[in-house]
């Protein structure tokens, strides 16, 4: 009898879903009640504690393959999702939201305006563009200007 190798999302031959966080009905998060032993058989029943990164989706969990890969340089992720720098980072921003390793930022105010006479940087001009508090055409404005 030749032994089969299963991958990491299948089960017996066939794919496993990914389990759902929240509840379909109510919304409320869903605790794991009941695990078994593709092996055996066996069968344990009870509260377990569920695994943060199970309920992200497969391009979260990509970004974070290619974050930790890249030993934390966001300039790759950047490279690997084809996106600018602030995408990538407000990106991985997102996935540390999700995993509540990070708050939620807050609506956005208006930032307090720096004093004339100091221009923002490149950096923070796109950092404002990436948050949506300046338009694409108002940065270039003021990259071309600077």
């Amino acid at each position: 009898m030749s032994q089969r190798t299963l991958g990491p999302n299948s089960y017996e031959g066939q794919h496993e879903h990914r389990a759902p966080s929240d509840c379909p009905v109510c919304g409320e998060h869903l605790s794991v009640t009941r695990l078994g032993c593709t092996s055996c058989g066996t069968e344990l029943a009870g509260m377990f504690a569920a695994c943060p990164f199970c309920s992200l989706g497969s391009a979260e969990l990509d970004l974070l393959r290619v974050f930790l890969t890249s030993r934390g340089n966001l300039r790759e992720v950047e490279k690997h999702l084809g996106v600018s720098y602030p995408t990538a980072r407000q990106r991985f921003g997102e996935v540390l939201v999700r995993l509540g390793l990070a708050e939620e930022p807050g609506p956005s105010a208006p930032a307090a305006a720096p004093p004339a006479s100091a221009p923002k940087t490149r950096d923070q001009i796109l950092a404002e563009v990436a948050a949506g508090r300046l338009s694409p055409a108002e940065a270039q404005r003021l990259l071309s200007a600077g």
